[in-house]
């Protein structure tokens, strides 16, 4: 035991020497003269903070119950909302190679998804279910600055505290109930080198429709029990996603729809007047020979799946449908350049050959890129550049609105570069 005891004497001196010795450092760094690029004052506070109870040369998170928080997750508020938004969770992160986390307000993970490499690396630093993240836990990074701050953050590479999370962007905002009270925080990291201009809007606006969630189940006074929620998910009516894929979700379940149903049912969510049966036809097959009946039959299974919400005469939707590209539309309107290309994450119904749908996946297309084109912001201009790598056009407007020393100048010229080739 006195050995032990000596040891922990040399390591907290250690450590104390440490703290002494970047304090002053840190609090320079935040009166940097003219011209240079001070640090957040946010962060080197958190630093300040930090170095009294973690160590920088720490490898991983520190684990909560030994790493057995299911019996959290059941009892979270947040099970629920979440839960109905894994698979888009899911997909947003496993398509941009990153990790998505939920904690709670204690800044414990309950909940991750991602892509097998992501989620393989993330667990090297215990960013996984039991990890502690909380700042006295795990120094400055993103999540505990949210939990504290209540407000969305970002930490970039070296900015935390600890070592082995240098090589990590996170993007994180906090779950708020509808009384203001913190939740938990919705985490979206990734490598440095993968990191995303529009992570952060990603974050804002998932949180915004989880939030949204808890308020309507308030409202209504629901509670899941494990046979009673399918009726609570059913009246947020049909989930649709259309952009880059094609898929239904309602009361919770994937709905069984042939490629030719979805096309009715994004038309549908598109066009709220609705359709004639005339028009409709002619927006799925154009001049093709198709019998009326068997027209009819497809029009006739969608309105089955959605528990009869098609009227009969001409055809328009009864239930609520959330429509990614109706989204995109929305946001356009509004002028919202980074909500609609947080929203266009791809061609509408990219194998459709439907006459109609071919119509407004151009519409889609031109609009979002002229929105683009007329924004003086030069992440619009790199994010769609990622989409669009032979657009010579968008390369040319991101190197015209970015700053004569900006370092994003190397990545837009070269894509120009290439694009000129091409």
């Amino acid at each position: 035991m006195p050995a032990v005891r000596s040891d922990l004497r040399r390591r907290r001196a250690a450590l104390e020497s440490e703290w002494s010795r970047w304090v002053p450092e840190l609090r320079a760094a935040r009166r940097a003269p003219a011209g240079t690029a001070p640090l957040r004052p946010e962060v080197t506070d958190s630093w300040v903070r930090s170095l009294h109870t973690v160590d920088p040369g720490a490898v991983s998170a520190p684990v909560t119950d030994g790493g057995e928080v299911r019996p959290r997750w059941a009892d979270s508020p947040l099970r629920r909302p979440v839960s109905d938004l894994a698979a888009e969770l899911n997909s947003i992160a496993d398509d941009a190679g990153f990790v998505a986390g939920v904690t709670d307000e204690s800044g414990t993970l309950l909940w991750t998804c991602g892509g097998r490499v992501m989620r393989r690396r993330a667990e090297q630093v215990n960013f996984a279910p039991g990890g502690r993240w909380d700042e006295p836990a795990m120094g400055t990074n993103a999540l505990s600055l949210a939990l504290r701050t209540g407000r969305p953050s970002a930490v970039f590479s070296a900015e935390h505290l600890v070592a082995a999370l240098h090589g990590w962007a996170c993007y994180c905002a906090p779950i708020h109930a509808p009384d203001g009270r913190i939740l938990g925080v919705l985490d979206l990291s990734t490598t440095w080198d993968r990191s995303h201009p529009l992570a952060m809007s990603t974050v804002r606006s998932l949180v915004s429709t989880i939030e949204t969630r808890l308020r309507a189940d308030l409202g209504a006074g629901r509670s899941r029990t494990a046979g009673g929620g399918a009726g609570a998910a059913a009246a947020d009516g049909v989930r649709l996603t259309c952009l880059g894929a094609g898929q239904a979700v309602r009361a919770g379940a994937r709905l069984r729809l042939r490629p030719r149903q979805l096309e009715i049912l994004t038309l549908l969510a598109l066009e709220p007047a609705g359709y004639t049966p005339e028009r409709l036809r002619d927006a799925l097959y154009g001049e093709r020979p198709v019998t009326a009946s068997t027209f009819k039959a497809e029009v006739s299974h969608l309105r089955r799946a959605l528990g009869g919400a098609i009227t009969t005469r001409k055809y328009a939707l009864t239930t609520s449908v959330h429509c990614d590209a109706v989204e995109v539309l929305r946001a356009l309107a509004a002028g919202d350049t980074e909500g609609a290309l947080t929203r266009y994450s791809g061609p509408l119904l990219p194998q459709s050959e439907a006459p109609g749908i071919l119509a407004w996946r151009e519409h889609l297309e031109v609009a979002v890129r002229e929105a683009v084109l007329t924004s003086a912001v030069p992440e619009h201009a790199l994010a769609y550049g990622t989409r669009a790598p032979h657009d010579a056009e968008i390369h040319q407007h991101a190197l015209h609105v970015l700053p004569p020393h900006d370092p994003r100048r190397a990545l837009a010229a070269g894509r120009l570069s290439t694009a000129l080739r091409d």
